[in-house]
């Protein structure tokens, strides 16, 4: 397949002008796609545009990745009902270099064809208002920026001054690469089709040009509702802000559709492997072959191999497919990740320094209701300390039991679980 055939059937293409794939075909061009630093982690829906730049790259193009130091400053209105929040200039610079520095991990920085990631701010903060409208605002009529969609859906409710120029600014970043770099492609989801092609019809009129556009859809789930949201939240790439099991817990909850498309979209998988791995699936849909592939892979790429093994022993955990020497093993993050929603009950430490029996503990938390049920469960064996049974009334719960020095975990038959924390 070329590289356009490959991209279409990996789900990877919305629209694209006419003769962007004869360009790619001809020769190595250079690409570029932006990302606005509005926070200081990339999520899982970035993944999109990262797979499209390291796709461009391993056919043997030139890719850069723009920070938007400067028009993350302005606000990008595309897809979006309300004026966006203004971040201040520090959280911006904090965010751009945290951005940058995930990027750094997708993408090849050697070779004849090494990927650069650039800020935009740095060729924006020398550029005065009065050289920008002349230079730039001259080649692009009202009327050409209000036909586009990300404007026309803000008419009704309202749009500020500052969003409604976005577009210029994000055109002139494609100038700027044409002129600087001879880049000839921008790239990005499809709520950006109005952005680019003003960046390109600006290249056109001011300098008499040929520059291209290419953009991705927007992923949502099978259901119709976003990608990467959970209850929590947004599915981050930053480890502090969705650990590595709760990372691979969300490709592996996904649904059998979901999972046959993200294979395609967010692996390098190659086409007739895939193919081979949804034939086996759907053969089998209970054994999830597709849903593991994925998290397995997903997992490695943006954390590690041994981050992968310790979800996968957390994730045994609640199924009674791991060992004490596994629960032992989970740091407590991951420990914290995998039991919550359980219920929770206090002791204080000091009760534990000389030892308290496990019936006067379990009492005393009310993890069960009476002493005599707790008896009753320690003489039918249903009942075990962080994954060890044959517990007796005798036996002593002491300090050294301690998960990460703070926790207990009891289990009674195969399904509940009972966590206690020594405050």
């Amino acid at each position: 397949m070329t590289l356009v055939e490959e991209l279409r059937w990996r789900g990877l293409i919305h629209d694209i002008m006419p003769g962007t794939e004869e360009m790619l075909e001809a020769g190595p061009i250079t690409a570029y796609i932006g990302f606005d630093p509005t926070a200081d982690s990339l999520h899982v829906g970035h993944f999109v545009p990262v797979m499209t730049l390291c796709h461009l790259q391993r056919r043997g193009h030139k890719v850069l990745a723009i920070i938007g130091g400067a028009t993350g400053m302005i606000g990008d209105p595309s897809g979006k009902s309300d004026e966006r929040n203004l971040l201040d200039e520090a959280t911006l610079r904090h965010n751009e270099r945290a951005v940058g520095a995930q990027l750094g991990r997708f993408l090849d920085f050697e070779g004849s064809n090494a990927a650069e990631v650039l800020n935009n701010y740095d060729w924006f903060k020398d550029l005065g208002y009065l050289e920008f409208i002349r230079d730039v605002g001259k080649h692009i009529s009202i009327n050409y920026m209000m036909a586009k969609e990300s404007v026309k859906k803000r008419l009704e409710t309202g749009i500020s001054f500052t969003e409604f120029t976005y577009q210029l600014a994000q055109g002139y970043d494609y100038l700027h690469l044409y002129e600087t770099r001879n880049c000839r492609l921008q790239a990005g989801g499809s709520d950006q089709w109005g952005n680019i092609t003003t960046g390109s019809e600006l290249i056109r009129r001011k300098l008499g040009g040929e520059a291209y556009a290419l953009t991705f859809p927007l992923i949502t789930k099978g259901d119709g509702k976003k990608f990467g949201k959970t209850e929590q939240g947004n599915v981050w790439l930053d480890r502090e802000r969705t650990s590595p099991y709760q990372f691979y817990q969300f490709w592996l909850n996904t649904s059998d559709e979901d999972a046959l498309r993200y294979l395609r979209i967010f692996t390098f998988i190659e086409p007739s492997e895939i193919l081979a791995i949804e034939k086996e699936h759907l053969a089998d849909q209970a054994r999830r072959l597709a849903q593991i592939r994925l998290a397995e892979d997903m997992t490695i790429r943006v954390h590690s191999q041994e981050d992968l093994a310790t979800a996968q022993s957390a994730s045994g955990i609640l199924f009674g497919q791991s060992t004490a020497e596994d629960l032992a093993g989970l740091d407590e993050r991951t420990f914290m990740d995998v039991f919550e929603g359980v219920p929770r009950f206090s002791v204080a430490g000091s009760r534990l320094a000389d030892g308290v029996s496990v019936v006067d503990l379990l009492a005393e938390c009310e993890v069960l209701p009476s002493r005599g049920e707790i008896r009753r469960a320690l003489k039918e064996n249903s009942l075990a300390l962080n994954k060890v049974k044959d517990l007796t009334e005798e036996r002593m719960v002491t300090s050294a039991d301690l998960l990460n020095g703070r926790y207990l975990l009891f289990q009674r038959g195969k399904k509940q679980y009972y966590v206690v924390v020594a405050e």
